[in-house]
């Protein structure tokens, strides 16, 4: 008789594309622990009379809390999503912030701009807590329309500052760099009960944006 082994089963190890999202997972929440930690969490953002330059438009982005959630969330919203928005929104939010910052510079009225800034961190966050499924044009015309009032908020600025120029380069390469972790963050859905905690940290930025709309309310 051939003879049998008896004894434990074999050590299943996970594999290692698995253990490697597990890491970058890790780093990511701990970069935005820290990112959120860093931050004021102020909301106003007219007329501060920032200085100029691509560092000071770099740094912006961290300074408001509003923003930053809203950043961070389109890009975890897109890692719900899948392709092809979990690249195209990343890419439509600089773009539309761009118009909208452009609007903001050439003085062209926006009624309750904070609002629709913190309504906006209300709804990305809504999207990610109750991981809503929206069709391709819903999901662009829903980020292109908080981006135009996050870029306004943010134009209204750009006159004051010495180098307009460099301040939106900087800004908006800081808002790509947020959007990527935010996606980096989507990557907690591969994982184990992961869909969970993603769309746990989706209701904590929704009830964030509460506070922002109470704050807008006053003002």
């Amino acid at each position: 008789m051939g003879n049998l082994s008896v004894g434990m089963p074999p050590t299943i190890h996970p594999p290692r594309r698995m253990l490697q999202r597990h890491r970058v997972a890790c780093y990511l929440a701990i970069a935005l622990a820290g990112s959120l930690a860093s931050v004021t969490p102020a909301a106003a953002h007219v007329g501060t009379g920032l200085p100029g330059g691509i560092v000071s438009g770099f740094e912006h982005p961290f300074v408001g809390l509003d923003h930053l959630l809203a950043m961070m969330a389109v890009g975890l919203w897109g890692a719900f999503l899948g392709r092809p928005l979990i690249y195209a929104l990343p890419v439509t939010f600089p773009l539309l912030m761009v118009v909208g910052a452009a609007l903001g510079m050439f003085g062209l009225h926006a009624p309750s701009v904070e609002m629709g800034v913190a309504v906006s961190v209300v709804i990305l966050g809504l999207c990610i807590a109750f991981a809503f499924r929206a069709s391709v044009w819903a999901a662009y015309t829903i980020v292109a329309l908080f981006a135009l009032f996050h870029g306004y908020s943010h134009g209204v600025e750009l006159p004051s500052a010495a180098d307009p120029v460099g301040y939106s380069a900087g800004f908006v390469l800081a808002t790509g760099l947020l959007h990527l972790s935010g996606i980096g963050v989507g990557l907690l859905n591969g994982l184990r009960h992961g869909v969970w905690a993603t769309r746990g940290l989706g209701a904590i930025v929704a009830l964030s944006g509460c506070w922002f709309v109470y704050r807008a309310l006053g003002q």
